[in-house]
This record gives structure tokens, sequence and C-alpha cells, in this order.
């Protein structure tokens, strides 16, 4: 019998699932590829100036070790370090997608659900390993707050992000930790999680809650989205099932190198500085955007992007590419619709001269 795959949208708050099947495997860096790859790039929430100089010199210098295997046990000391954790509840992953597919191949579960809107890569990898997997779809209309009695009580892996892609919401530590449960696998991605000062709401560093799983992402903040680096942190038992999935040597020599130096305090400092300057950009972009009246954003928004909601959002993304500006449709996140679109928070003289744009789009 051949394995069930497709989703199924559940009932309770949010709107009905949207006319067509959103493409789960469309990302933002479809917008700035190629050709495209001159316009001033506001799809991709990588932040920009980065990677910093030092860490292109440590990385460069791990070059010279490229005869030998990875040897991935100093790095999982650093982030386990970074973390509080013993060692053994972690593994380094080739980007925090792999995970996913590590979750969606060793992970027994029966019901899996996923919280949307959010990152569409959890549920492709869950639908390619065979799963038939449900939806939560949390409404604009409660600022994509998560009331964890929406999800189903049978649910035996949950996925949610936090805060979430594309909506830049922050669920409460509270509220997601009410979702574990013996039985259950709880996935929380705090890809972004860096990217909020104190990195409050974190569940990080939790050894207490059944079932739970935590990832993240290097990527991001530190401008590694090429290298891949990222990682589990979760039970013994659950990281060495994960661990028996994956390929022999997943994470390259200069991805551990990266790993590991993005966990020393120089790099929590300046990341945590980072984390400052984001939401004072932030700031500035949802006061622009606030002076057009037919725009709707989406919050209270606490990572490096923002979501908004505003009529005839494709041909508006269309004329910002004539303008110079890649945008990311909204259309491809199950509960969302062509009328919306994220846009990465940049610098201010970057917004400002987004935002002229935008007016002479929007007339």
């Amino acid at each position: 019998m051949p394995p069930r795959t497709g989703s199924a949208p559940l009932r309770g708050p949010g709107p009905a699932a949207p006319p067509h099947e959103p493409d789960l495997r469309h990302h933002g860096d479809a917008e700035v590829r190629g050709a495209d790859a001159g316009l001033t790039d506001l799809a991709v929430n990588v932040r920009t100036g980065t990677p910093p100089a030092w860490l292109k010199a440590h990385i460069a210098a791990s070059l010279d070790g490229l005869a030998a295997y990875p040897d991935g046990r100093a790095a999982r000391r650093a982030v386990a370090a970074r973390h509080g954790l013993p060692t053994d509840r972690v593994l380094l992953t080739s980007g925090a997608a792999e995970a996913f597919v590590l979750i969606a191949r060793a992970v027994a579960a029966r019901r899996p659900v996923v919280v949307h809107p959010q990152f569409t890569e959890p549920e492709a990898a869950l639908r390619d390993a065979g799963h038939e997997v449900a939806r939560v779809l949390l409404d604009a209309r409660d600022g994509f707050r998560l009331d964890p009695a929406a999800v189903p009580e049978d649910a035996d892996l949950v996925v949610v992000g936090n805060p979430t892609n594309p909506t830049s919401v922050l669920h409460p530590a509270e509220v997601l930790a009410s979702l574990a449960r013996p039985g259950r696998t709880l996935v929380v991605d705090e890809a972004f999680m860096d990217a909020v000062p104190g990195e409050r709401a974190s569940l990080a560093g939790r050894t207490d809650l059944p079932g739970l799983v935590v990832l993240r992402s290097l990527t991001k903040t530190w401008g590694l989205a090429g290298l891949r680096i990222g990682y589990v942190l979760a039970a013994a038992d659950t990281v060495a099932a994960l661990q028996r999935a994956q390929p022999l040597w997943p994470v390259s020599s200069p991805a551990l190198a990266a790993a590991e130096a993005c966990c020393t305090p120089r790099a929590l400092a300046e990341a945590a500085a980072a984390a400052e300057e984001i939401a004072g950009d932030r700031a500035h972009l949802l006061a622009r955007l606030g002076d057009f009246r037919q725009i709707r954003t989406a919050g209270p928004a606490t990572g490096p992007f923002v979501l908004i909601r505003l009529p005839d959002a494709d041909r508006v993304r269309a004329a910002l590419r004539d303008r110079g500006f890649a945008v990311r449709r909204g259309d491809t996140f199950p509960g969302l619709g062509p009328d919306w679109l994220r846009l990465a928070v940049r610098g201010r003289a970057t917004t400002d001269r987004f935002v002229t744009a935008l007016g002479e789009v929007l007339g």
C-alpha cells in the first residue's frame, strides 16, 4: 500500500484552506537568483553585511584541514555550552532544513500537525516521507497568535515556528510549553530566535518538557546560508535517532568551524547587538509603512522581517521589481493568499529608498 501524502486543514481558529495548494518549495531566494541578483533584496531573511570579516577569516583558516574527515566534537561541545546542555542533547545539521528531513524520517508519527502560516519546509519534508499532514491555520484577525486548544489532543508530532516565519509573531514560551506532553514530539523552529533581543520566549535550554525538539540556524544572523549549518537540541534518545538517519559526515569542516566560532562570547555579544539594531530598523520600517492607509501589518513583529497585507499585492510586487526591489510573495504559505508580502528588515537608508519606490507604486 503506498504511503499517504497530502494535507488537511483542521477546524478551529483561522480561515478556510486556500482554494489552491501553495507551492511549499518556493523560498525567498527564488526572487533574487540569476538575472535578478542585482535587485535590492528584501526577500531573503539573511542579515546584510554578513558574514563578518573575523568569521570569514576563521572559516578560511579551516580550509587547511580539508584533507581530513570532518570532526564535529568541538563544535558540538561549543553549542552545548552555549545553551547549558550536555553534548548528547546536541545534533549538528546541514542547516535547519536538514533537521526537518531527519525528523520526518526518524520520528514515528501517526498524526503530524504543522501550525501555519510558517516556514513550509517542515510540511514538505513530512509529505515527502509519506506522512499525511494536518494544518492548524492561525488567523490574521487574532494577530496569528497560537491558541493551544487549536492543536488536536491526539497530534503526536507538532511543528511550530518561534518567532514565526513569515508572520514575525513571537509566541510566549508558556504557550508553546503547554503543547508538550508524553507521547508527543513538539518541534519548535527557532531559526530566527537569535534576532530577538534577549532571546525571550526561547525553549532552547529546557530539559523538563517531554518530547521537545528545538531547531536553530546559524545561517540568518551570520550570513552562512551558502555554508549550511544548524543544530537540533533534544533529549539524548531523540538526538541518537535523528543521527542514525543522517549520512556520514553531514556537516563540512568549514561549517563546523563556523558553528564553534558563532558560540564564543564575542560572537554572542555581536549577535545580541545585531538583534537590538534589527529591532530599531524594524521599528523604522513599520513607522514608514504606517504612512500608507492601504497597508496592514501583521504583528506585533519581533523577527528580522515583517508581513504586510495590501490589495493587488502581486502587481505591487512586480512593480517594485521594476524599481529594483525584490520582496517575498505570501501566497506560497498555507493560510495566506495573494494579498500578502513579506519584507526583510534592512538598514534605514535602504528602507527609505524602498518606501519611496512603494509610494510610487501605490500612487
